[in-house]
C-alpha cells in the first residue's frame, strides 16, 4: 500500500523559468490551493498578470473581496500568491480579481482546483490528494499492458449513464466501480476509457467543456473516491484512459475565459479564440504559460490518479486554423498556411513530457484528417502520439454496413481500403460514442435486413473488426447490441443484455476479446504489414474477404473470413501457407451467439492443391452473414 499526499513545492527561480518557456509540467505543485500542516490554513497561488489585485474569498471569511488579499510575486511573473491561516479541509472558495482598469471580473473558481463543489455550483474547495494506493503490482507491470505489441481492447464509457441506482440516481466513483470491474472481466475488455471526467459545468456537455483541469467532477465523489475507482480496475488487472480535451474551453463567467479581465488562457481574436462548432474558447498555444498549464494538467492524472493513458480530444481543430471556419474567419500562420504551428509545437511537446516521465502510458489522438505521422516520434518528424484513431476505417466500415448486401458487391472497396493504409500509422478501431448519438441511431440499428440478419451482420462486423490490424475500442452498450441511441439521461438498456439476440452478440465480444488477448496473431504485429497478408480481397461477387493474420517468429498463422451475404458459402477453397489441421477457434453462426449452427465441424485438413498463391487450400464453409477464424495446427 503506497500512502500519497499532496502539499505546497515552493516556486524557485527556475520554476519560473519554466513557467515561462512553457516546459514546466508540473505546476500543479505550485499553483492552486495547498492545505497547510494538520490542515489548518492553505497556501494559494493564481497566475494573473494583468491583475491590479487578487484576493481568496471562501466560506472562512464570508466571502468577502477585502479580508484575504494575495501579493503579487516579486519576479513579474504575474503569479498571485499567500498563505490564508483560517481555510479549512473542504470549504469552498474562489478568486475574486480586479482587472488592470479597475473593473471587476466575475468571481473565478481556481484553475488549479483538485476539487470542486457538485455543479451547478461553481466554486473551489479548499482539497488534499491523501490516498493509500493498492495498485502497486500493477504500476510495476503496466509497460507490458500499454505496450505497442499487447492486446488492447478498450471499453469506453459514460461514467453517468452506464448504470444507475434504483431510484434514478447516477453512481458514485465508487459504485462505479464495484459494478463496472465484474462487467469488464466478463467481456473481457483490456482498458477502460472514461469519457471526460474532469469537471464540467454543463453535464450534456458529457465533460468535453471543462473547467477543472485538474479536479475529477463532484457530481460522482471526491477525488478519492475517483482514485478508489482507478485503484479498484487497477487491482483486478483493467487499464484506464482518460479523455482529455486540451482544444477548447467553455466561456462560463467563473471558468478560465477572460480570467483576469483580459483574454489571458485564450486568443482574443475570435477568428482564433472562438470555435464556431462548440461555441467555446481555443487555448492560445502560443502563450507559454497555457502551454505549461495543460501539460501540468495531463503530467497530473498520469501521476496523481495512476491514469495509463490520455485519449487527446479533437486533434484536428488544434491543427488547422481553418477548421469549421469559411473563407475570412481565420488567421493564416506566418508562412501563409492553415497549420497551426503553435498547437503543433505544443503537442509534440506534450508527448515528449508524457513519454519521457511516464514511459509505461499512452497517449492517443482523435485525429480525422490525413495529418501525417501523428503516432510517429517527435525526433522523426511526428506528433509523437502513441496511437491514432483510425477515423477513416469506421467510417468506411459503418458505410459499407449500412449496405443492403445486394448492394454490396458494388461497395467491396470500403471494406479493403483500410489495409492501404493500415500500417502508416499505429491505429486504434474506434466504434465511439460519436457513432450511436445525435439521430445516428444505434450501432444494430444501422445494420439492414430482419432482426435475425441485424444481429448476424453486426456480429461479423465485430469479427472483422477484432481480426483486423490495430486496438479496439466498442462504446458501452455495443458489446449487447443496445437497441435505442445513446442517451446521457438515464442508464443502458440492461433489461435487453440478456434476451436471445443481444445475450449472442454479448457472448460474441466476450470470446472475441478472449481469443484476441490469447492469440499472439491477433495482436503482436497489428503495427507492422508483417502481420497481415490478403488471402483473397476481390471476390465482391460474393461479398467474401479472406485473409492471414501472423505473430512474430513463425508461429501459428490464423486465417479469417467473412461472409457478408445472407447466403451460406459451402465448399469455398481459400488457400493457406501450410499442410495439416486448421482449427475453427472462432465462428458468429455458431448457435450459442444466436446464429444458425452452420460450420466447419471444429476444424478442416489442408489439401494439396495450390490456390490464391499460397502451397495449399481449404474447402470451407462460410454461414451467412459471418466471420470465421481457423487456426493451423502444429
Amino acid at each position: 500500500m503506497a500512502l500519497e499526499t499532496s502539499g505546497i513545492a515552493v516556486l524557485t527561480e527556475h520554476d519560473i523559468y519554466l513557467f515561462r518557456e512553457g516546459t514546466h509540467a508540473r505546476l500543479h505543485e505550485h499553483l492552486g490551493c495547498h492545505p497547510g500542516a494538520a490542515g489548518e490554513g492553505a497556501h494559494f497561488a493564481v497566475w494573473a498578470p494583468n491583475a491590479r489585485a487578487v484576493s481568496v474569498i471562501g466560506d472562512w471569511n464570508g466571502w468577502d473581496g477585502n479580508a484575504d488579499a494575495l501579493q503579487p510575486r516579486w519576479d513579474g511573473s504575474g503569479i498571485w500568491e499567500g498563505f490564508v491561516g483560517a481555510a479549512r479541509a473542504g470549504q469552498a472558495y474562489k478568486y475574486r480579481i480586479v482587472s488592470a482598469s479597475g473593473a471587476p471580473v466575475p468571481d473565478k473558481s481556481d484553475p488549479f482546483a483538485f476539487f470542486c463543489e457538485e455543479p451547478p455550483r461553481t466554486a473551489s474547495r479548499v482539497w488534499s490528494l491523501d490516498f493509500a494506493w493498492n495498485d502497486a503490482d500493477w504500476m510495476a507491470g503496466r509497460h507490458a499492458r500499454n505496450a505497442l505489441d499487447a492486446p488492447m481492447s478498450i471499453y469506453e464509457v459514460h461514467a453517468g449513464s452506464w448504470r444507475r441506482r434504483g431510484d434514478g440516481g447516477m453512481l458514485s466513483y465508487r459504485e462505479l466501480a464495484e459494478a463496472l470491474v465484474p462487467w469488464v472481466l466478463e467481456m473481457g475488455f483490456t482498458h477502460v476509457e472514461l469519457l471526460p471526467v474532469t469537471e464540467h459545468p454543463f453535464y450534456g456537455s458529457w465533460g468535453y467543456q471543462t473547467t477543472g483541469y485538474f479536479a475529477p467532477t463532484a457530481r460522482y465523489g471526491t477525488p478519492q473516491d475517483f482514485m478508489y475507482l482507478v485503484d479498484h480496475l487497477h487491482r483486478h488487472g483493467i487499464g484506464v484512459i482518460l479523455d482529455w480535451v486540451p482544444s477548447h474551453f467553455p466561456a462560463d463567467a467563473h471558468g478560465l475565459a477572460q480570467f483576469d479581465g483580459t483574454h489571458l488562457y485564450e486568443h482574443a481574436d475570435p477568428r482564433q479564440g472562438f470555435h464556431p462548432e462548440w461555441s467555446s474558447s481555443i487555448f492560445n498555444y502560443g502563450r507559454h504559460e497555457v502551454s505549461a498549464f495543460l501539460l501540468s494538467s495531463a503530467l497530473f492524472w498520469l501521476e496523481r490518479h495512476h491514469v495509463d493513458g490520455l485519449r487527446v480530444d479533437a486533434v484536428a481543430s488544434m491543427l488547422y486554423l481553418d477548421y469549421s471556419r469559411g473563407e475570412g474567419e481565420w488567421i493564416p500562420n506566418r508562412y501563409g498556411g492553415r497549420e497551426n504551428l503553435e498547437a503543433v509545437a505544443f503537442l509534440r511537446r506534450l508527448n515528449e513530457a508524457v513519454y519521457r516521465d511516464h514511459p509505461d502510458t499512452v497517449t492517443i489522438a482523435e485525429e480525422s484528417t490525413a495529418w501525417p505521422m501523428v503516432s510517429r516520434p517527435t525526433h522523426a518528424g511526428g506528433l509523437g502520439f502513441g496511437m491514432k484513431w483510425n477515423m477513416g476505417w469506421m467510417h468506411d466500415t459503418l458505410a459499407y454496413a449500412r449496405e443492403d448486401p445486394v448492394h454490396r458487391r458494388h461497395h467491396q472497396d470500403k471494406l479493403t481500403f483500410s489495409l492501404w493504409y493500415a500500417f502508416n500509422e499505429n491505429f486504434v478501431l474506434p466504434l465511439s460514442h460519436d457513432e450511436v448519438v445525435h439521430g445516428k441511431g444505434s450501432l444494430i440499428g444501422k445494420m439492414p435486413g430482419d432482426d435475425w440478419q441485424k444481429f448476424a451482420n453486426l456480429r461479423a462486423f465485430y469479427g472483422y473488426m477484432w481480426t483486423h490490424p490495430g486496438k479496439k475500442l466498442l462504446f458501452m452498450g455495443g458489446e449487447f447490441a443496445q437497441r435505442r441511441e445513446w442517451t446521457h439521461d438515464g442508464e443502458l438498456e440492461w433489461w435487453a443484455a440478456s434476451m436471445p439476440g443481444h445475450d449472442g452478440v454479448r457472448r460474441w465480444v466476450a470470446d472475441l476479446n478472449r481469443v484476441y488477448r490469447d492469440e499472439p496473431a491477433l495482436h503482436q504485429l497489428d503495427f507492422s504489414s508483417d502481420g497481415f497478408q490478403w488471402i483473397d480481397c476481390s471476390d465482391a461477387l460474393h461479398n467474401v474477404i479472406a485473409f492471414l493474420r501472423r505473430p512474430r517468429g513463425g508461429a501459428p498463422a490464423l486465417l479469417v473470413a467473412c461472409n457478408f451475404t445472407p447466403v451460406p458459402r459451402t465448399n469455398y477453397t481459400l488457400g493457406v501457407p501450410a499442410a495439416g489441421r486448421w482449427q475453427e477457434i472462432l465462428n458468429s453462426d455458431a448457435k450459442v451467439y444466436g446464429g444458425g449452427g452452420w460450420g466447419n465441424l471444429g476444424g478442416v485438413d489442408a489439401m494439396p492443391l495450390a490456390s490464391h498463391g499460397q502451397p495449399w487450400s481449404l474447402s470451407l464453409t462460410l454461414p451467412a452473414l459471418s466471420a470465421v477464424v481457423l487456426k493451423e495446427v502444429r
